[in-house]
């Protein structure tokens, strides 16, 4: 994370006196696909640089992204590698490429397809939620058209299996060349269809032709047990089938009639794509190992659901109409904490284990090392967990305005939890590795557990529990009132410090003081104007937080627009509407977000697309845009 730094430090910050062309697309530019089950990252040059199967969160085949070597898929002209125009065909997850060549332009369409479902005959091993009208067909689909002139066309697929170690052998299925088929060490069959006419040299598919104005091809990657395209015009009735998907979900929606309303539907959709279908778990990003400082060390797997983003994501879900896909996550979630003993995060299959080892084999992202794949933040103590599950049962209960009493022996617990262990010291919501500290933000976690339990005991008629609940929520608030409050009257990061951390603008959000209390606006103030770097946040110093690394990173987005939303709440509209407009301008040519921005350059950094940013980017415009309807006439 980049120091703090004042605007005018920042602005005579030089460039560095010789650059080199990196190889590596900027992670903000990547496209995003996904069928619910599996996704993958589309570079601008048409290149697959990121796709692991048969989940989200499997070995990749394609790791392009964390080591040239390490698999890639590309389709597209042979002399040009930069696109002149990409996008989602509106209202889906269609990706869209144009080149213009000296001859000609083509048209490049991806796409991972979805169709009917198609367990009647026998229920689904992997599903966990209650079946739908539609299935991941467990297909990657790639169409080019020529709409002018004439183009060479070139398709390169080579999977390399096990991030990028298990390299496979392609052998023809059948007469002809137009199709293919290889097999990962751990059983996964995967089929190349086209056609085009393929060539095969070890496990490097390719093939080469000239399209001519109004030629169209197609190629299909497959991986399960529904036959691929074998036809283009059988491959762009399904591509349009899934178009047709995606435009009827996101119809499901309610969205304002505002400028900004296209980032909402980008963002409901990216949610979408990151919630794995079979248990309806929110995954944390795409992506591991993609540094949170150029070069860096910071690198981890986040392939994962946090319990944090349980409260974030049902308030975005039920916000934007999305009610099916809320009460889904809010099963996984109250599944996985039915077990003894609440832990942070857990695999979107609801594993308890992920252990964290180093892929030693891959340079990494631009050479930024160590890739990890797993993440040993599972075992860690953080406390402000047991407030994110209790503030989502409060929600669901407040959205659906019924709660069923099964849920109590749960909250019971959970609570007991939060009760016996608000007094101790944890890792806080960074997850940082050095040494526990008594972090505000996880106190006033402690105390929304307490809040919300106790409100909800009093709709259920536990008068008891409620006031035994409500006192500790009262004394919890005193103990940070008392120890997380500096001098100027703003909480700080943790008891015995005056530094600043972002995390505590939750205090605005989940309401632990009332509106209109000095001590908030003091907090907000402090924060935009001393944790800001051209006005973007840092969560954290990091030359004065031991959080267990070395090393800088960009500022974080999610706490970018907690101040957004934090500015509203205080009554501060316009500064609120001037940092969301630059965080808007700030999002790639697809509206996507990583986890951090470099506010010098405005690059993205970390894993890619993140959920907690696309989450809190919905709370903070949706809190711009209903301030304005107040204010307006």
């Amino acid at each position: 994370m980049s120091r703090a730094r004042t605007s005018a430090e920042a602005t005579d910050v030089a460039p560095p006196a010789t650059t080199t062309a990196s190889p590596f697309p900027p992670i903000g530019d990547y496209g995003f696909l996904s069928d619910g089950e599996v996704t993958a990252l589309v570079a601008p040059g048409g290149a697959v640089e990121w796709m692991s199967v048969p989940r989200m969160d499997s070995a990749s085949i394609f790791g392009a992204l964390l080591g040239r070597h390490a698999g890639s898929f590309r389709l597209g002209p042979s002399d040009r590698e930069v696109p002149d125009a990409r996008r989602y065909l509106p209202g889906t997850m269609v990706l869209e490429t144009s080149w213009g060549t000296s001859s000609g332009w083509v048209i490049v369409r991806d796409v991972l397809l979805i169709g009917p479902w198609r367990h009647d005959r026998e229920r689904s091993a992997t599903h966990r939620r209650p079946p739908t009208d539609y299935d991941a067909e467990h297909v990657l689909l790639r169409t080019v058209r020529c709409v002018s002139g004439e183009v060479q066309v070139v398709l390169d697929c080579e999977p390399v299996a096990d991030y990028g170690r298990e390299r496979l052998s392609w052998a023809y299925t059948e007469d002809g060349y137009y199709q293919g088929r290889a097999q990962t060490g751990d059983g996964v069959e995967l089929t190349l269809s086209s056609d085009m006419r393929l060539g095969f040299e070890g496990g490097r598919a390719t093939a080469r032709t000239l399209l001519k104005e109004g030629d169209q091809r197609f190629v299909a990657l497959s991986w399960g047990e529904v036959a691929p395209p074998r036809t283009y015009d059988e491959a762009y009735e399904r591509l349009v089938w899934t178009a047709h998907h995606w435009q009827h979900w996101l119809a499901r929606g309610t969205f304002p009639d505002h400028p900004w309303r296209s980032f909402l539907q980008r963002s409901a959709l990216t949610l979408k794509g990151l919630m794995y279908a079979p248990t309806g778990a929110v995954m944390a990003a795409a992506t591991t190992s993609l540094p949170e400082t150029p070069g860096g060390a910071r690198n981890y797997d986040y392939r994962y659901t946090w319990i944090r983003d349980s409260t974030f994501a049902l308030w975005a879900l039920y916000t934007l109409g999305f009610d099916w896909e809320g009460v889904d996550f809010f099963s996984f979630i109250t599944e996985v904490a039915s077990d003894d003993g609440l832990q942070i995060m857990y695999g979107i299959g609801g594993e308890r284990e992920l252990p964290e080892r180093e892929l030693d084999w891959l340079p990494g992202y631009a050479g930024a090392r160590p890739v990890r794949v797993g993440n040993a933040a599972y075992q860690q103590n953080q406390h402000d967990v047991w407030g994110a599950l209790l503030d989502s049962v409060y929600l669901h209960g407040k959205v659906h305005e019924h709660l069923d009493e099964r849920i109590w022996p749960l909250l019971d617990r959970v609570t007991q939890e939060a009760m016996d262990h608000w007094r101790d010291p944890d890792r806080g919501i960074w997850e940082v590795r050095g040494e526990p500290q008594h972090f505000v933000s996880s106190k006033i976690m402690c105390w929304v557990a307490l809040d919300r339990s106790a409100r909800i005991a009093r709709i259920w008629g536990q008068d008891e529990a409620a006031r035994t609940w409500a006192a500790v929520a009262e004394e919890i608030r005193q103990d940070v009132l008392a120890h997380g409050v500096d001098e100027r009257g703003a909480l700080v990061a943790h008891y015995g410090t005056d530094q600043l951390d972002a995390s505590v603008l939750l205090a605005v959000l989940v309401r632990f003081l009332p509106k209109g209390d000095p001590r908030l606006r003091a907090t907000v103030l402090a924060i935009a104007d001393e944790l800001t770097v051209d006005g973007l946040v840092l969560r954290y110093k990091p030359e004065s937080t031991d959080d267990g690394f070395e090393g800088e990173e960009g500022t974080f987005t999610i706490c970018s627009f907690w101040l957004v939303s934090a500015l509203v709440e205080i009554g501060e509209l316009e500064r609120a509407r001037f940092l969301c407009e630059k965080l808007l301008s700030l999002a790639g040519d697809l509206q996507l977000y990583a986890e951090e921005l470099d506010p010098r350059t405005g690059q993205h950094l970390g894993n890619f697309p993140q959920a907690f940013t696309h989450l809190a980017l919905v709370n903070a415009v949706m809190h711009v845009i209903r301030a304005e309807t107040q204010e307006a006439p």
